[in-house]
């Protein structure tokens, strides 16, 4: 079992930067592929960045791609996600997820563990 906790949200203006940490527990963490993704009020689950085990491949969603990057400490097992050039409809809690993945492969995973999530509020 793997426990995932989130930190690092806060409030911030369009145009700011944050940085989120996940730390994971529990588990091997380096055989997990790790994914952010966030949602907003009234609004589905939106895939936001996934990083292969070792790092070695990374996939980004569309509406963040030049402005956010995910990276990943395996000594620490921990993985990040710096988010830069914030707009307003940024805003969302994030939450990072594990998926058991010895692939480099990013895309189509199914994510076997979530956090609690994040709030992330950007103002105008």
């Amino acid at each position: 079992q793997v426990q995932l906790v989130e930190s690092g949200g806060g409030l911030v203006q369009a145009g700011g930067s944050l940085r989120l940490s996940c730390a994971a527990s529990g588990g091997t963490f380096s055989f997990y592929a790790m994914g952010w993704f966030r949602q907003a009020p009234g609004k589905e689950r939106e895939f936001v960045a996934g990083i292969s085990r070792l790092s070695s491949s990374t996939h980004y969603g569309d509406s963040v791609k030049g402005r956010f990057t995910i990276s990943r400490d395996n000594a620490k097992n921990t993985v990040y996600l710096q988010m830069n050039s914030l707009k307003p409809e940024d805003t969302a809690v994030y939450s990072c997820a594990a998926a058991w993945n010895l692939s480099p492969k990013v895309t189509g995973l199914k994510y076997d563990y979530w956090g609690q999530g994040t709030q992330v509020t950007v103002s105008s």
